[in-house]
């Protein structure tokens, strides 16, 4: 599954991984301004953009080409706005939202293949983040894996019972098998999601998540927001000049 690969790369160790995720927060904010406000220097404002991140992911030894496809997911849902507003006799505005989408997808995955997700949401929640979206942000990643484990044990459940979808004729039966399928799991899932809250309360949850490590805005973490922020804003002003 894309959330556990992406897990697994946040938790190496490189330069990049051990910045404060307030930097990359910082950072993030500026790419994403940067290459949504381009206008006719955007070819040579995603292209800059694009080097930039490839060369930071290879830096944070993170498979360049896992990351780029697992950017791409969001293409499908830009590629009907944009086939749309080439249909309407406007290409320019649909390829331009398919590169600004494609090099932000990118962006934020960079961002969560260097920074394991709980340092990111306190990030986020230091920056000034409603305290309560971040908790179910939080909740929802974890329960992913719960759903995630559920579907694996019902999958070789039925396996072992000697099920398969090559056996159902019509699409009658697919359909009332995948019906069935979802609302056991919803069942399922619910049920453990009642059992993990009533843990939590006896372990005395109350409403805020305790964390063990805090993070530590370092002298080497505002450096590299002023660096990276630098490049990007000297890769627009640069690209505006060309087109000039």
């Amino acid at each position: 599954m894309h959330h556990v690969v992406l897990d697994r790369w946040s938790r190496q160790s490189s330069f990049l991984h051990s910045r404060d995720p307030r930097a990359k927060i910082v950072t993030l904010v500026i790419l994403l301004v940067a290459i949504a406000t381009a206008g006719r220097a955007l070819p040579f404002v995603g292209c800059g953009l694009l080097l930039m991140l490839v060369l930071g992911l290879r830096w944070a030894r993170i498979p360049v080409g896992g990351a780029l496809a697992r950017a791409s997911l969001v293409l499908p849902f830009t590629v009907v706005f944009a086939a749309a507003c080439w249909l309407a006799g406007d290409p320019t505005r649909g390829l331009s939202l398919a590169v600004k989408s494609y090099v932000s997808a990118l962006a934020v995955v960079f961002v969560v293949s260097t920074t394991p997700l709980p340092a990111l949401l306190r990030g986020f929640e230091a920056l000034g983040a409603p305290r309560f979206l971040l908790q179910v942000v939080q909740f929802l990643y974890r329960y992913l894996f719960v759903i995630s484990e559920e579907a694996q044990h019902m999958a070789k459940a039925a396996v072992s019972r000697g099920a398969s979808i090559r056996r159902w004729t019509w699409q009658g039966q697919r359909s009332q098998a995948a019906a069935g399928t979802l609302a056991v799991l919803f069942a399922r899932s619910y049920a453990r999601a009642e059992c993990v809250h009533h843990a939590m309360l006896a372990r005395g949850f109350n409403g805020t998540l305790p964390s063990l490590e805090k993070n530590r805005f370092a002298r080497s973490d505002a450096i590299f927001a002023l660096a990276a922020s630098f490049l990007i804003l000297a890769v627009r002003i640069a690209s505006e000049g060309m087109v000039r």
